[in-house]
């Protein structure tokens, strides 16, 4: 399902934009919200990777808990 969304994009972004949108798709009907769909998904997949990659670092570098101190095992012993 299509959902429809206004935005202020600078004006020269959007000229590029759509340039770049009408080389790959032709300026068929709804080449450009292919395109900004393209984008979005996109945007969206590299912001994943990029949480995906903090959670990554964040669990190597481990916990500190102050006194507590438990390896794997004691934990799930529990």
């Amino acid at each position: 399902m299509a959902k429809t969304m206004t935005v202020n994009v600078n004006e020269d972004v959007a000229n590029e934009f759509r340039k770049h949108a009408s080389l790959k798709y032709g300026k068929k009907k709804g080449y450009l919200g292919r395109a900004i769909t393209e984008a979005m998904k996109e945007w969206s997949r590299m912001r994943n990777e990029s949480l995906e990659n903090q959670f990554l670092e964040l669990l190597e570098m481990g916990i500190k808990m102050k006194k507590w101190k438990f390896n794997r095992d004691e934990l799930h012993e529990r």
